[in-house]
């Protein structure tokens, strides 16, 4: 296989496979953070953290090098369901620090199938990128009014965190959403190479409230 000359198309790649890094970091430093405070919130983020690494580096994959549309196409499918089910499993991780495991529980194997069907519909309806940006932003908004909440009501350590990271993520979502941004330092970035720098701040805020919570668990055993 060889790298696509393509300057956006190589610093999207190059951008995607950092946030697979990132992610795959986010991985080891929330199980390490959480597996001796609260299993059933660490598998949750340890999942979410796997299939956000899974979708990132596949599209790194996707985006540099030359391949056929039809191969392109099937890298598609696996990336497009990793990517709904970090969603689903992002929701969960949102519900477990408002309500609890037992409300978590309830609502895994729902947010799985909503992601399962996500992922169908991009099968269905070949190109629906604008399925995922809502699908994203209602998940989105969702986690941001439930962490403001509980970092005003101070019910969470690391809510402001939280609720910081994830409004990076929306914003990031609104740049590649756009379609329309470019810029070139050293390197030309298009408003998916964007996205993935932005995103990567909105992972490392994510990360960072994730450890302050499982920190104050620990002081209060």
């Amino acid at each position: 296989m060889e790298f696509i000359d393509i300057p956006t198309e190589q610093t999207t790649a190059a951008t995607d496979a950092l946030l697979a890094l990132i992610a795959l970091g986010a991985f080891f430093v929330v199980r390490r953070a959480g597996r001796e405070k609260d299993r059933w919130k660490t598998t949750i983020w340890v999942w979410a953290w796997a299939l956000l690494f899974v979708a990132s580096a596949l599209g790194a994959v996707a985006h540099g090098f030359k391949m056929s549309q039809q191969t392109n196409d099937l890298l598609w499918q696996p990336l497009n369901l990793a990517l709904g089910l970090t969603i689903a499993m992002f929701v969960v991780g949102v519900v477990h620090d408002a309500w609890g495991e037992t409300a978590s529980r309830r609502v895994l194997v729902p947010m799985i199938v909503v992601g399962v069907a996500f992922f169908v519909v991009t099968r269905l309806i070949p190109g629906s990128f604008l399925v995922f940006v809502l699908y994203e932003a209602v998940a989105m908004l969702f986690a941001l009014v439930v962490y403001t909440v509980l970092a005003a009501q101070k019910h969470l350590v690391g809510a402001w965190w939280m609720a910081a990271g994830i409004l990076v993520t929306i914003v990031a979502a609104g740049i590649q959403a756009s379609g329309a941004v470019q810029v070139t330092v050293v390197w030309e970035f298009d408003h998916n190479g964007i996205f993935h720098i932005v995103q990567m701040v909105g992972v490392a805020l994510l990360v960072t409230g994730l450890r302050k919570a499982f920190q104050a668990q620990r002081a209060e055993q």
